[in-house]
Order: C-alpha cells, then sequence, then structure tokens
C-alpha cells in the first residue's frame, strides 16, 4: 500500500498544479496577443476599436495570473521561512 501524504506534500502539490495552470494560461494568453498583433491586419495609422478592446481584456486577465503565480510563489516562500525560524526558535528553547 502507498503511504499516505502529508498536509504538506499535498499542499506542495496542489500549488503545483495551479502555478502550471496559470503559467499555461498566461503563456496561450501572451501567444494571442502576439498572434493578433503580427498575423492580423489593422487599418493604417490606427487601431481597430474590437481590436482595442480585446487587448484591454487580455491585458487585464494577464496582469491578473501574473498577480496570482506571484502571490502563490511569495506564499511557498513565506512557508518555508516560517517553518525554519520556528525550527530555529525550538532549539534554542529546548537548549
Amino acid at each position: 500500500m502507498k503511504d499516505r501524504l502529508t498536509p504538506e506534500d499535498l499542499d506542495a502539490r496542489l500549488k503545483f498544479v495551479v502555478g502550471c495552470t496559470l503559467g499555461g494560461v498566461l503563456t496561450i494568453t501572451t501567444i494571442g496577443v502576439l498572434y493578433a498583433l503580427v498575423f492580423v491586419a489593422q487599418p493604417v495609422g490606427a487601431q481597430a476599436e474590437n481590436d482595442k478592446m480585446f487587448f484591454g481584456v487580455l491585458s487585464s486577465v494577464a496582469t491578473f495570473i501574473t498577480g496570482t503565480l506571484a502571490g502563490l510563489m511569495i506564499s511557498t516562500g513565506r512557508n518555508k521561512e516560517t517553518d525554519s525560524s520556528k525550527d530555529s526558535d525550538s532549539g534554542k528553547e529546548s537548549s
């Protein structure tokens, strides 16, 4: 039988899956914006209104996902710092 995963292992796997999913969405969004800029014909000297709205929405989505990924990575770092400081504090008390 397989051993049960600890809560820390489950948390790490969840963060990994969420991070990969958000990273994939961000990549697809970036590719979509680049495709629209490079391969879609634009009016000379201006930008179509539909394209302007499309880029506005994609920009908002990309900003949100980037912030979420940053928050996810920061929370991972804080948990490790908190755990290590607890370990060092408990070692000082037992001495």
